[in-house]
């Protein structure tokens, strides 16, 4: 269950409303990098989590968090909206410069929520769940919660950047913090499941003598040129303690892939239905190997 009592988690005020910046807002909390995304996916890596139980719980506390965070932005946004009537957008509208800022709004503020807020990003698009990652291993989730909190951190920070309003900075002052324990928190959660070292490769319980270990820990180049962008990843010891990076120019070892002929029914033109119908290019390609060799 959840529980609230209607108050925000950090004061929201607004002392200059500014239609433009309430736009800016909506990818804190529709956006990939926003506040919708870390929520549902920590509620959904925790409702599917198994094991020590402390994992699920840090998560769900956190996802509840991330739902206050939601209720912070939008009260954000509806107060940006405020005292901004479509009279004075009107007025705005007719001076060149004031025009393009008005370009600015989005119009669905107005005309679909009333002046509040919209579960989408800067661009209105709505938010669909396609960046929440809840994979079931502990570890991978922990890494990709780093990354959310990390890209979201960046996005609180340009925002934090964008205004002058002394009251959107004190809140986004406050959401760049969270950010920096959330940060720190799924980190140390794979230390405190043994660290990097022990958790790596993901999944761990996999047992790497299955896997093609000649290509487990080197860096394959692609560069025409043949070079290798060397760094930590090219030499020395792996991460994971099991192994010693090595680069290389990565060569193809696999031939061109042949597929079957295309069915009969399946829509395709007659010449690509039988080996018989590509007849003319097989016997081409055959001739031309035969004067190779």
């Amino acid at each position: 269950m959840f529980y609230t009592d209607g108050k925000l988690q950090y004061p929201v005020r607004v002392e200059r409303p500014n239609p433009t910046f309430a736009r800016a807002l909506q990818q804190a909390i529709g956006g990939v990098e926003g506040e919708i995304r870390v929520a549902l996916q920590y509620m959904f890596q925790a409702f599917g989590a198994r094991g020590p139980a402390k994992y699920r719980d840090m998560l769900l506390n956190t996802a509840t968090e991330e739902l206050g965070h939601i209720e912070m932005l939008a009260t954000a946004v509806a107060l940006n909206l405020e005292n901004a009537p479509l009279s004075i957008k009107e007025d705005v509208s007719k001076d060149a410069v004031g025009g393009a800022i008005l370009n600015g709004v989005d119009f669905r503020h107005i005309l679909s929520t009333g002046l509040a807020a919209l579960p989408s990003d800067a661009n209105g698009v709505p938010f669909d769940a396609s960046h929440v990652y809840a994979s079931g291993n502990i570890a991978a989730d922990m890494m990709a919660n780093a990354t959310a909190e990390s890209s979201g951190r960046v996005l609180a920070v340009r925002l934090y950047n964008m205004t002058d309003d002394p009251g959107m900075k004190d809140m986004l002052s406050f959401l760049i913090a969270r950010d920096t324990m959330h940060q720190q928190q799924w980190l140390a959660a794979i230390e405190d499941m043994g660290g990097l070292a022990k958790s790596l490769p993901i999944p761990n319980s996999f047992p790497q003598d299955q896997e093609n270990t000649e290509f487990s820990y080197v860096y394959l180049g692609h560069m025409v040129d043949g070079s290798i962008p060397e760094g930590r990843w090219s030499k020395g010891p792996s991460l994971d303690g099991k192994g010693e990076f090595s680069a290389a120019v990565s060569e193809p070892l696999g031939g061109k892939p042949s597929l079957a002929p295309a069915r009969p029914d399946g829509g395709a033109q007659s010449e690509q239905t039988s080996k018989s119908g590509m007849g003319g290019v097989v016997g081409a390609v055959e001739g031309a190997i035969e004067r190779k060799l």
